[in-house]
């Protein structure tokens, strides 16, 4: 496989403040050394920051998995697969961009990687061009993917905050309930409701309704659910 240089230099991604996140890493995965070196230059000549491993154990002991970045992954490989790779990633609810890179693909092969989540599945050789924009898909969903997970965690610790019985009235809030329906409902006067209901607007940190059903459904849906744990 022969990597070429990129045809037009790349817009760099918006800067990130050291405290901010990590500089993301593209994570090589490939058993042939050529393909690593010509990629990881590829890399480094874009801007980014390649790490390469020879093998799927590798890189599942080096640590770098839940780092930011995306994944550059060989199908076939001595020992685990790329795909298996993608697999046990999945498991453990690591959702980390793959790009996969192969000379052994095949049509079952591709639509597998592919409902399973990849970027994108590339055969070799590819275009420079090519391989770059995906890796730059790869970046910024999961750029998007991590800042999502902070606003889902920021809410959870927020919930945290809240009395049962404003949970509840959260609950009932977010679809679409009224005042009066909810207080007939829980047993409580209308007045009591909208204490309630202030106190979550103030500790959900929400300007407007609309804030907090937003706030809302960025929850996990087994605790939206009727009858989940803590409401």
């Amino acid at each position: 496989m022969r990597v070429d240089q990129p045809s037009r230099k790349l817009a760099p991604l918006p800067a990130q403040r050291e405290s901010d996140a990590t500089e993301p890493l593209v994570i090589i995965v490939d058993d042939d050394a050529a393909v690593r070196e010509a990629l990881s230059e590829l890399i480094l000549s874009a801007g980014f920051q390649p790490v390469s491993f020879a093998s799927t154990q590798e890189v599942l002991h080096a640590g770098v998995l839940d780092s930011p970045g995306c994944l550059i992954l060989d199908v076939r490989m001595p020992g685990a697969s790329g795909l298996h790779l993608q697999h046990h990633l999945a498991r453990r609810g690591n959702l980390k961009p793959i790009i996969f890179l192969t000379g052994h693909g095949d049509i079952p092969m591709t639509v597998e990687a592919m409902k399973a989540g990849a970027v994108d599945f590339l055969t070799k050789p590819v275009r420079d061009q090519t391989l770059l924009d995906a890796v730059i898909a790869g970046i910024a969903l999961d750029a998007a993917r991590r800042a999502e997970g902070l606003v889902v965690k920021r809410n959870l610790e927020r919930l945290e905050t809240l009395t049962h019985r404003e949970r509840e009235i959260l609950r009932e809030v977010a679809h679409g309930r009224l005042n009066k329906q909810i207080a007939f409902d829980l047993s409580i006067s209308e007045v009591t409701v909208k204490l309630h209901r202030s106190n979550v607007m103030r500790k959900m940190e929400a300007g407007s309704i609309g804030e907090l059903i937003r706030a809302w459904e960025t929850l996990p849906l087994a605790m939206r659910e009727v009858g989940a744990p803590g409401f």
